[in-house]
């Protein structure tokens, strides 16, 4: 790893406007108060295929919803986040859980970079919209200590947006083309703002699919990573219907123009200690 380290991003960054107005699935989270995920949230959590009896962490647990899923799942889930605002919404989510879920769920206020959990206790580890985050010095030890805390036959879920090739890549030919068929004035200049203008201020180490599988191999995992998409829901010409389903499906069109990264991890090789 690089001696060059960034400083961490400062939890106040994510305040409680942030968790309710930009951060992924707030729109679902607000109007079922907590009951729905968002597409891609969902999309994630089902990759974890959790079960009764199982102990399941969330890495950076924001609102709480996952931690309220799992434990209505049967699975006993923990969650934590350094940031105030998310240990907040995520108490007073399960404090008003109508059902109450027999299994636990319990909460922490941590670092991502210091699981507060001891070695081997769980069985699914989830990092849902938190790598592009960290930097890489910090993501390296995260996966270090998701690592730790997972059982040998455990299981580390990974979701993370945007694919940085899109953004690097794709984003400026999609611009340059929106542009000339006059709706530019949806995509800035800098595709961070794109939708969500706040990611230009927290998204500090965004993914491809092979600096994603990179990062897992270092800290002692192997698995499973690929790319998709949100759902095209557009009314086009067959010209442009044809042009977007050759870039959402051919390779290598779609290493750029997908825009989600996922993965499912195990343990391989020897531990890795992370450099603090």
């Amino acid at each position: 790893m690089t001696d060059q380290r960034p400083a961490p991003l400062p939890s106040d960054l994510y305040t409680e406007e942030y968790f309710l107005t930009a951060c992924e699935g707030y729109d679902e989270f607000i109007a079922s108060e907590g009951e729905q995920l968002s597409r891609r949230l969902k999309a994630a959590f089902e990759l974890a295929a959790v079960s009764p009896g199982m102990k399941v962490l969330d890495v950076a647990c924001g609102r709480g919803e996952i931690v309220r899923h799992c434990a209505h799942l049967g699975a006993d889930a923990y969650g934590f986040d350094y940031a105030h605002a998310a240990i907040k919404l995520s108490r007073e989510l399960i404090e008003r859980d109508p059902d109450q879920a027999s299994a636990v769920m319990a909460l922490a206020q941590a670092d991502a970079k210091l699981y507060p959990y001891p070695t081997g206790a769980f069985d699914r580890v989830l990092m849902f919209d938190i790598v592009e985050h960290l930097h890489p010095w910090e993501l390296h030890a995260s996966l270090v200590e998701a690592r730790r805390v997972l059982k040998d036959d455990g299981r580390l879920i990974i979701h993370t947006a945007p694919n940085i090739w899109y953004d690097r890549y794709a984003y400026p030919f999609v611009r340059f083309f929106r542009r000339m068929t006059g709706k530019g004035d949806a995509y800035p200049a800098d595709p961070r703002q794109f939708l969500v203008e706040h990611n230009k201020d927290v998204h500090v180490n965004e993914q491809s699919m092979l600096s994603m599988k990179r990062a897992l191999r270092q800290a002692g995992f192997e698995g499973h990573i690929w790319l998709d998409s949100p759902p095209q829901h557009r009314h086009e010409n067959p010209v442009l219907a044809g042009l977007r389903y050759a870039f959402f499906h051919w390779p290598p069109f779609r290493w750029f123009f997908e825009r989600e990264i996922f993965a499912v991890a195990y343990k391989s090789g020897e531990p890795v200690q992370a450099v603090r």
